[in-house]
């Protein structure tokens, strides 16, 4: 019994040390952003930043009106039903597919708040074909433990970061089930960059999400 305390206290360092490797990480590169952006436009010009790898893709209607194909892509995207979610990660291949789907999803680049929350809060992990609540990381450490993710802190940057193992992770992860959003949606008939619901937000998915957790 002592001995499995002393482990489970050797393994709640590590995550600790993890989670506060990973903060000094963000905060590093949040602050490289801003050095970027001021020294860009101190000599006059502009900084873009790198494109984002990953988004967050968002089922907003249901099955009506769903051709056969459309409904194939939606299925590959793990959004069956409507209000659920999924990581995507961003290549030329998804991009197209995202683009035959576009009146039945809205998405966006999710920063790392939405992330922690949608993993924290709406966290269910595939354990041998069932949805299992990720309560402990000694969940994630059985399943993901060789590809040295032990922890949610581990899960959420390898999905912010879209790192080596992202697949894994990603396919952990169940796809999650939202609420409809507060204050409902705008006109689902339309896109986004007309006042409606579907198509790319960017960043603006991230305040979709948080009314919807």
């Amino acid at each position: 019994a002592r001995r499995c305390v002393q482990e489970t206290a050797k393994k709640r360092q590590e995550w600790l040390k993890r989670a506060e490797s990973y903060n000094k990480e963000y905060e590093q590169f949040e602050r490289s952003e801003i050095e970027n952006k001021r020294k860009a436009r101190a000599e006059g010009g502009f900084y873009v930043p790198a494109q984002p790898k990953v988004v967050l893709l968002i089922r907003i209607k249901g099955i009506n009106h769903c051709d056969p194909r459309s409904k194939r892509i939606l299925r590959l995207f793990r959004l069956r039903q409507l209000h659920n979610a999924s990581f995507v990660k961003l290549n030329k291949a998804t991009q197209n597919m995202i683009q035959k789907i576009l009146p039945w999803v809205t998405f966006g680049h999710p920063n790392r708040k939405t992330i922690s929350q949608l993993v924290y809060k709406r966290g269910y992990g595939k354990i041998d074909g069932q949805r299992i609540p990720l309560t402990d990381n000694k969940l994630i450490e059985e399943q993901l433990g060789k590809y040295n993710i032990i922890c949610m802190e581990d899960l959420i940057h390898e999905i912010l970061t879209c790192g080596p193992h992202f697949k894994q992770a990603n396919n952990f992860l169940w796809p999650f089930k939202l609420n409809s959003p507060k204050e409902g949606w705008e006109k689902k008939r339309h896109p986004y960059q007309n006042g409606g619901a579907f198509g790319n937000r960017e960043n603006y998915i991230n305040e979709v999400a948080r009314r919807m957790i």
